[in-house]
């Protein structure tokens, strides 16, 4: 059996559309906000239409053995400065856990822009009897959006520098 869900995460950031766009689209600031728990991460990144990125680790959780973790996407569709659509499977030690299609709006707000994350999820494997999957799969993207925002503040550090 497979179960879907879907959520959306809103966030205002105080950068601008392009800004936010190029924390996507750059290796470097993404490596700074984009990554998989555990050590040993490794990361391949093609931001455009077609291209994906692959990102592996080895994660030790308390009192269980340790996990490999594999994320791999392909980007569907990009409108610079304004979408990013794409397809990610995450993968736990070589058994697909769920598989997702994540879209990213960036609309021009008042003194920033308004991100608008929603994903669509399939798991198809679960935790114990599943009831916490969603909830640890949207936790860790609102992570993920904090590290955005905070590769954002540090990328307009450098820049005013």
């Amino acid at each position: 059996m497979v179960r879907h869900d879907t959520f959306t995460i809103s966030r205002h950031l105080e950068v601008s559309p392009d800004e936010v766009f190029l924390a996507f689209a750059d290796t470097a600031i993404r490596r700074r906000w984009f990554r998989l728990p555990g050590s040993g991460a490794s990361y391949e990144h093609d931001f455009r239409v077609g291209g994906g990125e692959t990102a592996r680790s080895t994660f030790n959780g308390l009192d269980t053995a340790p996990e490999l973790l594999e994320n791999r996407s392909r980007y569907i569709d990009i409108a610079v400065d304004q979408r990013i659509v794409y397809g990610y499977e995450a993968i736990v030690d070589g058994e697909p856990r769920w598989t997702s299609l994540v879209t990213v709006r960036l609309d021009a707000d008042t003194g920033g822009t308004r991100l608008k994350w929603t994903e669509q999820v399939t798991f198809l494997r679960y935790t114990g009897d599943g009831s916490t999957d969603l909830a640890h799969l949207r936790g860790a993207s609102v992570l993920r959006l904090n590290g955005l925002a905070a590769a954002l503040q540090w990328t307009q550090h450098q820049w005013r520098r």
